[in-house]
């Protein structure tokens, strides 16, 4: 019944989180993918707010949500195996009578990561390349007639572009996530035992997802630049992603986009994690109601 628990509550969660986070994320995108500016030119965006201003100028508010359709459809089972991997995890990595380890905490989050990555990869490849779209001639005419496009062009192999890359930065991620938000929570509930205030939650939300991106964002980088490339560009994956951020852009390049990530992980995460708590108490409260232990 936990992992159900889990599973349910982590579903709600995300949707809570895509739908406070995604403008931001696309900023984001957009950031990562922009142009190298040409000599004696400016940047197309100087920066984070910049970037919101020219896209609320030029596509207005729906600019900031386009390809949330993907996310979306994929973010409550994406969310929901995320919890319940982690569920699963604690209780893989648990021992009789005594309480979870840092270290085990981390290793169950990161193999909520390691399942994610499957079902997460798809939907940000589409969600990526809806998102760079601007105001020129449009490629992908929405979620599905993207993903049909990349399954003719280059079959799965296609729309899982990308995915190696994502593990990387999934399962530490992961295991900093949530080893995070249990270690905060445990701390400030630990010699009550009651559940967490609604601000402590807060915190303890907020600072998973700063972690969680402090320790994701190089890789993430790394992802989005490949999963938007044009097909041939980096012929060797990773490899040729990071020699050529390295050559062209310096080490602060594995950064770039970081405002807006920031700015989006403390509402969206601090949204998943009060709207997963709100949820698990609902199904306590409808186990209590039908009599189930």
């Amino acid at each position: 019944m936990e992992q159900i628990e889990y599973f349910i509550s982590g579903g709600f969660g995300g949707v809570c989180t895509v739908l406070v986070g995604h403008p931001l994320d696309t900023i984001k995108i957009r950031l990562q993918t922009m142009p190298p500016p040409q000599h004696g030119q400016p940047p197309l965006y100087t920066g984070t707010f910049d970037c919101f201003k020219k896209t609320l100028f030029n596509e207005g508010p729906l600019g900031l949500y386009k390809g949330i359709s993907a996310p979306l459809a994929a973010v409550s089972p994406i969310f929901a195996l995320s919890f319940f991997g982690f569920g699963t995890g604690k209780r893989f990595f648990s021992e009789p009578g005594r309480q979870l380890s840092y270290p085990q905490l981390f290793a169950s989050g990161g193999f909520a990561g390691l399942l994610t990555s499957i079902v997460m990869t798809p939907g940000e490849r589409i969600k990526s390349l809806l998102q760079i779209q601007t105001t020129g001639p449009k490629v992908y005419n929405g979620s599905i007639d993207c993903a049909r496009k990349l399954f003719k062009e280059g079959g799965i192999k296609s729309v899982y572009r990308g995915f190696g890359v994502t593990i990387l930065r999934d399962i530490p991620a992961g295991g900093a996530y949530f080893m995070t938000y249990e270690g905060i929570k445990d701390y400030v509930t630990r010699d009550t035992g009651r559940p967490p205030t609604f601000l402590e939650t807060v915190f303890a939300g907020a600072s998973a997802g700063v972690t969680h991106w402090l320790v994701g964002m190089p890789p993430d980088v790394v992802k989005t630049r490949i999963q938007t490339a044009p097909t041939g560009k980096y012929p060797n994956g990773i490899r040729d992603v990071v020699r050529d951020l390295l050559i062209m852009e310096g080490p602060v390049a594995f950064y770039t986009g970081l405002t807006p990530v920031m700015l989006r992980a403390i509402p969206a995460n601090v949204a998943c994690f009060v709207g997963f708590e709100q949820c698990e108490r609902m199904l306590a409260a409808i186990k209590r109601w039908w009599g189930i232990s």
